[in-house]
Order: structure tokens, then sequence, then C-alpha cells
């Protein structure tokens, strides 16, 4: 007898990632690249961004001085239900800013090809299907939960934060009052330092366990 629809929970999509252990091999090889889209990557991973939010990115959303980005709701993810979400910028993501071509009259962080617009959603997908075939942008951010989970101390309720998830537990979500800025600023300078680690030059025989599934 097939199960009632009423009530059901939502099928997750999962997106494929790299294993978190792999990742500083792969940043090392995303620096070698001076494209344009390369940049746009590497600090969407350092900053766990959703895709939109990095291509749509614009210079008054910047504040270099203050390192952090704030990113408008309607481009923080649907999750947090349209309010603005500021990002706290490492080091390396504010040496990308500073190092990425101004051009005048362009308000656009990563510019595309069309003038006035920025890149396109696809840019960096197929930058990533050239180095890692079968892996999505999206997927980073499954990279950075599972490190975050398994080589760190930072609370959960942190590294949920910086992925502008909501809290769904009412009893935890009453005691976050603010956007625990300070705290996810800690975690993504940690979370730039792994990302710039040196690569191993020869892989381990074991193969570490991790967590199955992505972040939506």
């Amino acid at each position: 007898m097939p199960l009632p629809t009423k009530g059901r929970a939502k099928t997750v999509r999962h997106h494929p990632a790299l294993p978190w252990q792999d990742l500083p091999t792969f940043m090392a090889e995303l620096r070698d690249n001076d494209s344009m889209s390369a940049r746009a990557l590497e600090f969407t991973i350092l900053t766990a961004a959703r895709t939109g939010a990095t291509i749509g990115a614009t210079w008054d959303e910047i504040d270099l001085q203050a390192k952090q980005w704030t990113v408008p709701g309607t481009r923080a993810g649907t999750k947090l239900k349209q309010r603005e979400h500021r990002v706290p910028l490492s080091d390396r993501a504010v040496e990308i800013l500073r190092d990425v071509p101004r051009i005048k009259g362009e308000k656009h962080v990563f510019p595309g090809t069309k003038k006035g617009a920025g890149l396109s959603n696809m840019s960096m997908l197929e930058l990533l299907r050239g180095m890692r075939p079968g892996l999505t942008v999206h997927g980073f951010r499954s990279v950075f939960k599972d490190w975050a989970s398994e080589c760190t101390n930072h609370p959960n309720i942190v590294s949920e934060a910086a992925l502008a998830h909501t809290i769904s537990d009412k009893v935890e979500a009453a005691y976050r009052r603010g956007e625990l800025f300070e705290k996810r600023r800690r975690l993504m300078r940690d979370w730039a330092t792994y990302c710039a680690r040196p690569p191993i030059a020869e892989k381990s025989n074991v193969t570490p366990l991790r967590r199955q599934g992505a972040v939506p």
C-alpha cells in the first residue's frame, strides 16, 4: 500500500562533492589559473557562498576595510527568507578582491563578457568540469560543512550560519539572537588556512570515511 504524500519530507538533491581531504590539492591547482572564472570560484569556496551570490556580487556590497561582504536577501538564498547575509572575508578573499581588475563603469566584482553583467552561471561550472569532471560548484558547500564538522571544534550552529541556513531546532534558534559574526569570522579564517595548506605529495592508503549527502 503506497504511503500518503501529505506531510512527506521533500527529497533532498545531492550535489557531488570533493572529499575535504583533497581540497588543498584542488585549491593549489585553482590558484595557478589566472582566469576570472578561477578567481570567482576560489572566492566562492573561501566564502562558502552560493553561485548566484558570487556572480551577482557588486562593489557596493564589499567593504574591504571591514573585511565583509553584505549579500542582499534576494541572492542570499531562500532559506534566509529575504534577509541580507553578512559574510566575513578572510585575508585571501580580500586579496582576491584587491587583485581583480577594476573596470571603469562596471559594478560587478566578477564581470562577464557582456558589458554590465556578471559572469554567467555556467562559467565556474565549465571551469570545474575541466578540472574535476562530475563535480558541482554547489558541492563545495558540502566540503566546507564536512571539514567544519570533522576537523574543527567550531559549533554546528556557527557553520550553519556561515552557510546562511535557518535553524530548524526552535530551542537552538531561540538562543541564537545575533549573526554570530565574529565566531564566523574565526571559522572562515581557519577555513582559508586549510584551503591554503600545501598539498600532500602522496595519498595515504587509508580512505577516511566522510559524511554522505550535500548541503542544500
